[in-house]
């Protein structure tokens, strides 16, 4: 089969030939039908993050089952199936507790040292990332890390819940417990601040605030359901979100990553309310504070993994609200290539106007 590697760190990615060992234990064989291009890949592929190549990266990932694994009991061949990158063994006390996104043994979703490797060119071992490996036509994943969903999704909106709309729209709902009524605002109005303005919407926000640079953004946030724009190259964006709310948000959540950016959204936030980190943009970023500060006005500052996302319920979730024309997934597709077109897939993410790639061609 066919998958896009990347050979070196830093040299992008290129199609080859590969071939799949056959699914042992809990491990399931799909077709790969739909494949998002996350900008964690594109960091992967650039920056050494814990794998090695040569490697298959692509964590967003939708298929139909074609074979199953000898343990496996979830799937059967045909069941249209999600990945996400959330690796959980299912019995550690995390796990057992509704928190896999903390899973204490991710490991055991992989293959252990003495077996064969999933995936081999020729006789060269190939790193499968997140274990996933959705940048080709078949992927081998274990169990845990795929959920089945509706026939009626389409592949390519099914692939984005797997990370970027889980992220997003659990960000709000699971970690911050975003309440009805509540006042939110979104920092950074690309794909994941989409999802998080769906799940604002889905939770009951009275006031959705999107805030960006680009006013093209803004529009799309806007169609999405917020309910205010700003433009903070244009107005000072921590005195528009309190004349909008009155006192501040409820809870505010930065997609950005920027110290600056953070330092405004903590800002933004009422007494008692929180700061919600997702986006990084640059891995060595420091934010100073005032520790007397944070405890005159309990605010308090979270980081997020994975939106506090529990695959197997929330996925679901999220697919069902699609259908039921409550979740839009639609407008978040912007281009659809072939797997021999990653490297330019990545390329159209610099336009601002492009909020999601999706390969969907050369999979079979």
């Amino acid at each position: 089969m066919k998958a896009a590697l990347v050979r070196e760190i830093g040299a992008g990615f290129v199609t080859e030939e590969v071939q799949l060992a056959a699914p042992i234990g809990r491990e399931v064989l799909i077709d790969v039908k739909a494949s998002g291009l996350c900008h964690t890949d594109l960091t992967a592929s650039r920056n050494n993050i814990g794998y090695e190549p040569p490697m298959v990266l692509g964590h967003e990932v939708a298929g139909i089952v074609a074979a199953v694994g000898p343990d496996a009991t979830e799937f059967v061949v045909g069941d249209h199936v999600v990945g996400c990158l959330v690796q959980s063994c299912g019995h550690c006390e995390a796990c057992l507790t509704g928190r896999t996104f903390q899973c204490e043994h991710p490991e055991e979703t992989l293959r252990h040292a003495g077996e064969a490797p999933r995936i081999r060119a020729g006789d060269e071992a190939i790193t499968q990332a997140f274990g996933l490996g959705g940048f080709a036509q078949q992927a081998l994943i274990h169990e845990n890390q795929l959920v089945k969903v509706s026939d009626e999704i389409p592949f390519p909106q099914a692939a984005l819940l797997g990370c970027g709309v889980v992220t997003g729209a659990g960000a709000v709902i699971n970690t911050a417990n975003t309440q009805a009524g509540d006042a939110v605002v979104i920092i950074g109005a690309g794909g994941v601040g989409l999802n998080a303005i769906n799940g604002a919407i889905v939770a009951g926000a009275s006031k959705i605030i999107a805030v960006d640079v680009a006013d093209d953004k803004l529009e799309k946030a806007r169609r999405f359901g917020a309910t205010h724009t700003v433009n903070s190259t244009k107005t000072d964006a921590v005195a528009e979100v309190m004349r909008i709310t009155g006192r501040g948000a409820d809870a505010a959540f930065d997609f950005v990553g920027i110290p600056a950016v953070t330092a405004s959204g903590l800002e933004m936030v009422r007494p008692g309310g929180g700061l919600y980190l997702i986006g990084i943009l640059d891995p060595a970023a420091t934010m100073p504070l005032l520790t007397i500060g944070l405890i005159g006005t309990q605010k308090r500052i979270q980081g997020v993994y994975m939106g506090s996302t529990t695959p197997k319920h929330d996925i679901p979730l999220y697919a069902d609200l699609y259908l039921q024309g409550r979740f839009n997934l639609d407008d978040l597709m912007s281009r659809e290539i072939a797997l021999d077109g990653v490297e330019e897939g990545y390329g159209l993410l610099k336009d601002p106007t492009v909020t999601r790639v999706v390969i969907t061609s050369g999979l079979s």
